[in-house]
């Protein structure tokens, strides 16, 4: 059968299901706190839990896929996310579903980077780049998913029927990843010395060392892991109290959101080769794409333009942030490609956990302190928004000096 069938769709799907489970709580918000009579930080813990376990098995990760294949890695963690899933449909305590959301991070934690994997055994190398923007746009359709379909679901079955119903999905995709055709080399090649475990790890350790590294590496945290953030819980807050939205009117909003963002990538996808050609570099598209993702989070704080453009052109630059994986990946041996990946991959969703848990923890700070819902709201946002211009800047000296 051919191999965009048997491998690119199974992989497609499993990232689909992750970028779904990443958000849904975005749109579940009220009724979660409802449901749990917690607050904005309890809150932002327990979606952030997903994050924390995602995040935090990004290295390990890169090692794993390098020995065991995606194939089987990506199988075993998606039953880990089933578990996590039928968990968090049953749970009735912060602390349950706090670990549940957990286990649904570890067992996703693989699907992007397993993609990337699958891809450079099963196709040649100058189809990559298409595949893993196509990928990307499989995240992006359960983006949408997650978003004003999830809201249709909930007075159907409820939050909790929602997540049983994902339990489902998640083992026919498991599946279905793990009956995919098994191949151990890459089709373009493959001639550097196999590595013991000491030599993989001490890779990773060069890796994170590196002065390149961490050009990229607080941009990434802040701008791509802040989008992250406000995606998976706090859009959807954000509209209904500072701009005094309902919640459909937010999820829609969200909707608008996801929507540009599949259409960045599919754009990146076809036009990323035309525009080197004309001398315009993935670097300057990374570096423009970000610099706009700061003006329209400072449109958004200040409410300088309709909610609806601001939230769709944040989701189309959103999707140049991803180019720093490759740009990164290029300045180092093409065999440790998956291990710089997962340690970019492992900034992104540090920061988005970070901020995510941050995020509700100002809020009810700056509460505490006397400050008005909607002013606790543009206050901490503010501040997000502060240290995603203090990363873009620094990526920005980098290029400089490198100049």
């Amino acid at each position: 059968m051919n191999p965009w069938l048997r491998v690119f769709l199974p992989f497609a799907v499993g990232y689909y299901l992750s970028y779904l489970l990443r958000n849904v709580n975005a749109v579940i918000a009220p009724e979660l706190t409802r449901d749990l009579g917690v607050g904005a930080a309890d809150l932002g813990l327990l979606t952030s839990a997903y994050l924390l376990a995602f995040g935090a098995f990004q290295l390990p990760l890169g090692i794993l896929l390098d020995r065991y294949g995606p194939r089987r890695v990506e199988a075993t963690l998606l039953l880990v996310a089933a578990a996590g899933t039928a968990l968090f449909a049953l749970g009735t305590s912060l602390g349950e579903l706090a670990f549940a959301r957990a286990l649904i991070g570890l067992g996703v934690s693989a699907c992007l980077m397993a993609s990337f994997k699958a891809f450079s055994l099963w196709f040649p190398a100058e189809r990559l780049p298409s595949l893993n923007a196509a990928v990307m746009a499989a995240g992006g359709l359960g983006a949408l998913t997650a978003t004003t379909p999830i809201g249709w679901a909930l007075p159907l079955a409820g939050w909790r029927g929602v997540f049983l119903g994902l339990t489902t999905l998640v083992l026919l995709a498991a599946l279905a990843i793990f009956t995919t055709p098994r191949r151990d080399t890459p089709m373009h090649g493959d001639d550097h010395p196999v590595e013991t475990v000491i030599e993989q790890v001490r890779a990773v350790g060069a890796i994170l060392a590196s002065r390149v590294f961490w050009r990229y590496a607080p941009q990434t945290t802040t701008l791509v892991g802040g989008f992250m953030a406000l995606q998976g819980l706090w859009a959807v807050p954000w509209l209904m109290t500072f701009n005094g939205l309902d919640r459909g009117a937010a999820a829609n909003h969200l909707l608008l959101t996801s929507i540009a963002m599949l259409g960045g990538f599919l754009a990146i996808a076809f036009l990323i080769v035309p525009l080197k050609r004309r001398g315009i570099t993935p670097d300057r598209i990374l570096a423009v794409g970000m610099g706009l993702g700061v003006v329209a989070h400072i449109a958004i704080v200040l409410d300088l333009l309709p909610t609806q453009f601001t939230w769709f052109f944040l989701g189309l630059v959103f999707a140049v942030g991803n180019l720093a994986y490759a740009l990164l990946a290029a300045n180092f041996p093409p065999h440790l490609s998956g291990r710089v990946n997962t340690a970019l991959n492992l900034g992104a969703f540090v920061g988005a956990f970070g901020l995510q848990w941050g995020f509700g923890v100002l809020v009810e700070a700056a509460q505490s302190a006397g400050l008005a819902p909607r002013d606790a709201f543009r206050l901490t946002y503010g501040a997000l928004v502060l240290l995603q211009a203090a990363s873009w800047g620094w990526f920005m000296l980098g290029a400089r000096k490198a100049a």
